[in-house]
């Protein structure tokens, strides 16, 4: 029988509740427990999808095609578990599944009301996610913030999730901020007091409080947060600001976590073994390199629109003995190649991850064909593989009007199109390439040598596909490709021969990455960036 966690913030949003929830999730699979997550997201959306990155961040997607928050990026990179349909929930979906059931008269004419109809529909996704991944432990974070109009039917489903379960299967966690005041130096307990009233005015009773602060509170205000919100010393715990976010499941294990969360669910479970994630920690502590990634994207204004894309960049540094720094870089100030000269002067590398629209592109058409002509290391994911196939049609090819029918519907030359089984009026997301497929790799390729292995799969969030028309003649041209379809139809990851590493593929291998494990794609790319600052130095 599966225990659950609820981890619900108070106070102010972007406390950090994932990341709490996330190595909670680490820490208790690192004592032998199989572990599930979940994020109750209270916006009206069905999903993610369609929303702008610069709206809400990254769209991150599960192995089953799933779109969801990018919370859920965290989760799978913490406890190194892949997630579900299940792991993630909106407010609109409850609403579009109930609604769709009273069409099709599942509620046999019955009233249908916030409880029971909307509240078990939440529940029912918190016990599917339980029984689909067979978990020990399912931790369950609630979007928002306490008080908000929004979470409330969320509120009122872990409330009953609670009375259904029994208190030995079931503990709540609140994450509040903890402000410090500069005039009084001082931090104040009362924000977080208030927030706990709150909750517990909705009846959730948390049973552990974490305070989220930029240095330690001290004793004095955790035992005033006890006292006051009825929560015992020893579970009131610091969540402070840390240099890197992977340091966070150790300090929180320092506090005596999971020691409280485990004696909370009656877990008979051994010590927490965190030798792998501190031999991580210690290779991020003793790093000796360092180079520079130009992400030339469109969103680049939100560093979350590409998080996944980041901490893949981090991971491969991990592991390359590097820091790797990160130049942003709006695609739409490279008008032409001495805009690309002098943007690109001090990098080591060149990434162009994935988006869509119109906006930007000619300026990610210049970068790659600044890589290509310079010989810097390029990766283009997703639309940034697009990219290269444009560049490559453009000036390889020779074809100046080189696009793909997402922006140019009447082109002469789309290298980059919908597939035949696409074409017609189909809704939005209808065409979509979603979640896991295989791809074969070509032996003796830059993939080849990456992976080791002949047969792979990686998660695709995509439309517009490699226009086949093109294959033969760009292949003669030059251009290598090194992954397709098992069927060969579709054509997965290109490259150029003879480069330490420029490369596109179709799919996102960030959604991969681990801390503890880069991905096989980034962690050559770093290794070639590195092997060109060296040759720079060199020179």
């Amino acid at each position: 029988m599966a225990k659950f966690i609820f981890v619900t913030g108070g106070v102010v949003s972007g406390l950090g509740k994932g990341i709490t929830a996330a190595s909670l999730g680490r820490l208790l699979k690192c004592r032998g427990l199989k572990v599930a997550s979940q994020k109750l997201d209270p916006y009206v959306n069905v999903d993610p999808g369609t929303m702008s990155p610069l709206q809400h961040g990254e769209v991150f997607v599960t192995d089953d095609g799933t779109e969801t928050d990018l919370d859920l990026g965290h989760y799978e990179r913490f406890i190194d578990e892949n997630l579900n349909k299940y792991s993630n929930l909106t407010t609109g979906k409850v609403y579009w599944n109930v609604l769709n059931k009273e069409r099709q008269g599942a509620y046999l004419g019955q009233t249908v009301q916030i409880i029971p109809h909307i509240t078990n529909e939440i529940k029912s996704y918190i016990y599917n996610l339980a029984s689909s991944t067979e978990a020990d432990v399912v931790i369950t974070e609630i979007g928002g913030t306490t008080g908000d109009i929004e979470s409330q039917p969320f509120l009122e489903a872990i409330r009953q999730v609670g009375l259904e379960q029994g208190k030995e299967n079931c503990c709540f966690i609140h994450v509040v901020l903890v402000p410090y005041i500069s005039g009084s130096d001082e931090y104040k307990s009362k924000p977080a007091q208030h927030s706990v009233k709150e909750l517990q005015g909705m009846g959730v009773s948390p049973d552990i409080i974490i305070l989220r602060a930029d240095g330690s509170v001290g004793s004095d205000i955790r035992r005033k947060i006890s006292t006051f919100c009825n929560v015992k010393p020893e579970c009131v715990i610091e969540n402070l600001t840390m240099p890197s976010l992977y340091q966070c499941p150790l300090m929180l294990h320092t506090g005596g976590l999971d020691d409280v969360v485990v004696k909370q669910l009656h877990l008979d479970v051994p010590p927490a073994d965190l030798t792998e994630w501190k031999e991580m920690l210690a290779r991020i502590a003793t790093r000796t390199k360092t180079c520079t990634i130009a992400l030339v994207g469109k969103y680049v204004k939100l560093h979350d629109a590409y998080l996944s894309v980041m901490e893949s960049l981090y991971h491969a540094g991990f592991e390359n003995d590097s820091q790797v720094e990160i130049k942003w870089v709006e695609s739409e100030d490279l008008p032409d190649q001495a805009a690309c000269k002098e943007a690109f002067a001090d990098v080591d590398g060149i990434i162009v991850p994935g988006g869509f629209g119109d906006r930007g592109i000619e300026g990610m058409i210049q970068a790659a064909q600044y890589a290509r002509e310079n010989d810097v290391p390029y990766f283009g994911i997703c639309l940034g593989m697009q990219i290269m196939v444009m560049e490559f049609a453009r000036h390889v090819l020779g074809y100046a009007d080189a696009n793909s029918s997402e922006f140019t519907p009447e082109g002469h030359h789309n290298v980059i199109d919908l597939m035949a089984d696409q074409q017609g009026n189909i809704p939005k997301g209808g065409t979509m390439r979603l979640g896991k497929y295989p791809c074969t790799v070509l032996p003796g390729t830059k993939m080849a040598e990456c992976y080791g292995q002949s047969e792979i799969w990686e998660r695709h969030r995509h439309r517009y596909e490699f226009n086949n028309d093109y294959r033969q003649e760009m292949q003669d041209a030059g251009l290598v490709i090194s992954g397709t379809s098992p069927d060969g139809r579709l054509v997965e990851t290109v490259e150029l021969p003879g480069r330490d590493f420029h490369l596109g593929a179709q799919f996102h291998p960030e959604f991969k990455s681990r801390p503890n494990r880069a991905h096989p794609l980034f962690k050559g790319f770093i290794a070639a960036a590195l092997k060109f600052k060296k040759g720079k130095m060199g020179r």
